[in-house]
This record gives C-alpha cells, structure tokens and sequence, in this order.
C-alpha cells in the first residue's frame, strides 16, 4: 500500500493529490476513518456512488449541522455559514434556492456570452503587452472577478478588494496567499466581506433597482420574506467567493493540464469545437475543490461502516472522480472522455448553482486564449496551494506570444 496520507494535513496535499493512496482506499477502505490532531477525525467517502448517495440524503448527513469543512468552526462562523446556501438544509434551502434559480439558467446565463468574451478579450490584450505572466493571477483570475462584479453590481474600484478577500476565504491554510492575520483566523475575510456586503446592500436599496443580481435578491422572497442585510452579507460571500476562486482554479488548473498534454493542447487549437469536453475533462482531472463535509444526523452505515450521529462525513470529490467504477483509466487525461459524470459540481439539492456560468467562462476564455496566442508556454515550476480543502495552482509563470 502506497505511503499512508493524512487527509486532514494540508501539507499532504502541496505537490500533488495523494492519488496512489486514495486508489488503494478505493480498493480496500472505502469508507475510511481518518484521525485529526486536536479535534475529532472524520469519515472520508471515497467512491463515486457512495459520494452521490451522502449528496441524495440531506437530513441524514447535514450540511448545516457543522458546516461544509473538515475544521470545526467557532460559533459565530459556523452561524455565519448556515446562512449560505452550501450549507442549509431543507426546506430552508429550498425557500432560498428556488428564487434565484430563473437567474442561473442556461438561457440566462447564454445571454453574458458576448459580455464574457469582450472581457476575455480586454484580458488577453493585457496579458499580450507583458508576455510573461504569473498566469493564475494576472490572466486567470481577472475574469470571474470581472463577471462576478457585472452580475452582482460590484463598483469596479472596490472589486480587487472583494477578490482577495474571496482568495483568503478558501486559502487561509497557505501563508502566501491568505494574508497578515487570516492563516490564524480564517474566518476574518469572510466576515469583513459580509460586513462590506451589509452595508452594499443598503446602500443599494436606497437606489433605483438595476439589471443586476443584487436588485433581484433585495426585492425577492425568501420563505415568506425579504431576505435581510445578514443573510444578504453571507449569500455574498458564498456567491462571490464561488464565483471568483473556484473559476480561477479551473483555469489555471486546465492550462497547467493541457500544458502537460501538448497532443490534446494541439487538438483544441484544431478543433475549438472541442473545448466543451476539454473544460468537462479540465473538471473531473483538476476538481477545483478536494471535499465538502456532511454530519451524521442519525446512526446509519456506508458499506457495512457504521457511522455514529455527529461523525463527520467527508464527500471526496478527488476521490470519486477518479473511480475505477465509473471512469476507464481514470488516471489518463482525456479531452474526448464521454460520459463524464464528474462531481465537481456536486450532485442533488446542492448542485452548484453557476454551473452554467463556469461552463460558459471556462468556454469562452479557453476559446479567447488560443485564438489569441500561438505560443503558450511554462517558463517556471509551477506551485500548488497549501490546503487540504482547495485543489489549486497558485503560481504559474507563463509566457503568451502571438
């Protein structure tokens, strides 16, 4: 059996996924006990099935009970979190669910096409000008931030503050990027974030509506109410956190992919038609996240494993989009892999609401990217992110030429 991973220990995770491992935990322990340091272990779910079944049982494994990471919170985060999406139960998910979902559509979300690709465009004539580039930074992450500021609203002076707030909500276990005073206390991003959200908000309804997300939201109901300043405050915080680093991942993530498969590069530059699969594959191969976690609400078992109520149930989606069961040779990047079940969208009541944004970003900005450039190439070693919850590239040095 490869060298055993502590799943719980961040460093385990900044060269590469411990993928060996968790093949031999697919095989052997598929439900698998894993012990923390200073705090309760968890159960890490490991296969596929197992994964949609937790995801298809939310009174039994909750999201709300203890949060969605591995880490327990302190009480004012953990609060905090239950008013976001990604971690309410029903039906309190489904009364704030449902009046946002019209806006998340395939058809809605079409429409941001040609204002995705002038972004995508502005972008690349940046990246043109300097030729070498920190790619996950200065290419990559300009694009959700940019997205995400037109969809909700966000003054365009104040979104490099809301992005990095967002990088620090998801990296605060990695020095580099969370910040002076965040790696001690993750938390402080998210709650400054709320805290400009707050008063965003009410600035706003002070002004006439706009074509935008936030007017939608602060005129909507939500379970029999408007939804208030505080619940405003965490949905933003989800929303854009979501929104801004899980999209930059995945392309800096692709790239870094394509990059080590030049044949399947060349085939995109081929065939743009290609590119859907690319992004599906892009996906399944470089998750943008490792997990959620579930509580056990009630004893139950998990393949013949008991689980007691108040465990912690982990849904490893690095894990479970490699499975031999689902997936032929799992392990080999594929651009025309069809089907693709992947799970980095999550599955059932919490399938990920901007699914179709992501899609359509990753898309256009792959599109934009090779038309754009002939040569795209690593000029640097590439560095992972310190984290045991976020699947990241954090430094890519690339050079762009016509």
């Amino acid at each position: 059996m490869p060298l055993a991973v502590d799943l719980s220990d961040p460093d385990a995770f900044v060269d590469a996924p411990p993928h060996a491992f968790l093949e031999e935990l697919r095989r052997t322990q598929p439900v698998y006990w894993q012990d923390m340091r200073d705090e309760p272990g968890f159960w890490a779910v490991l296969k596929h099935a197992d994964v949609v079944h937790v995801a298809r049982e939310p009174r039994l494994f909750s999201a709300s009970e203890g949060g969605v990471v591995l880490e327990n919170l302190v009480p004012e985060q953990l609060q905090m979190m239950r008013n976001m999406l990604l971690a309410m139960d029903p039906p309190r998910h489904v009364a704030f669910r449902k009046p946002l979902a019209p806006s998340f559509t395939a058809r809605v979300i079409g429409r941001l096409e040609t204002d995705i690709r002038a972004i995508c465009r502005d972008i690349m004539a940046t990246a043109a000008a300097r030729g070498e580039v920190e790619f996950v930074h200065e290419v990559a992450g300009s694009l959700p931030t940019r997205v995400i500021g037109q969809l909700v609203g966000i003054p365009a002076e104040d979104q490099p503050q809301v992005h990095r707030w967002a990088e620090q909500n998801t990296s605060g276990q990695d020095p580099d990027l969370a910040g002076s005073g965040y790696e001690d206390n993750p938390g402080n991003a998210s709650m400054e974030m709320a805290m400009y959200a707050i008063g965003f908000a009410a600035r706003r309804r002070q002004e006439e509506p706009r074509e935008d997300l936030t007017s939608l939201i602060l005129a909507g109901n939500f379970g029999g109410q408007p939804m208030s300043d505080v619940d405003f405050g965490s949905f933003f915080v989800q929303l854009v956190t979501a929104g801004n680093d899980t999209t930059k991942t995945m392309l800096a993530g692709g790239l870094l992919a394509l990059l080590q498969h030049p044949g399947q590069l060349a085939e995109l530059r081929a065939d743009p038609g290609l590119i859907p699969g690319a992004v599906e594959e892009i996906l399944r191969w470089a998750n943008p996240l490792h997990y959620f976690r579930r509580t056990a609400t009630a004893a139950t078992e998990l393949r013949g494993v008991p689980i007691a109520s108040g465990d912690k149930v982990l849904m490893y989606y690095t894990s479970a989009n490699r499975d031999e069961d689902v997936f032929a040779d799992p392990h080999r990047f594929d651009i025309h892999r069809t089907p693709n079940p992947h799970l980095s969208f999550g599955i059932a009541e919490h399938f990920c609401l901007g699914v179709h944004l992501a899609r359509l970003e990753g898309k256009v900005f792959l599109e934009e990217l090779l038309t754009t450039f002939g040569t795209v190439e690593l000029v640097g070693e590439p560095r992972r992110t310190r984290s045991n919850l976020n699947n990241a590239v954090k430094v890519l040095p690339i050079r762009l030429a016509a």
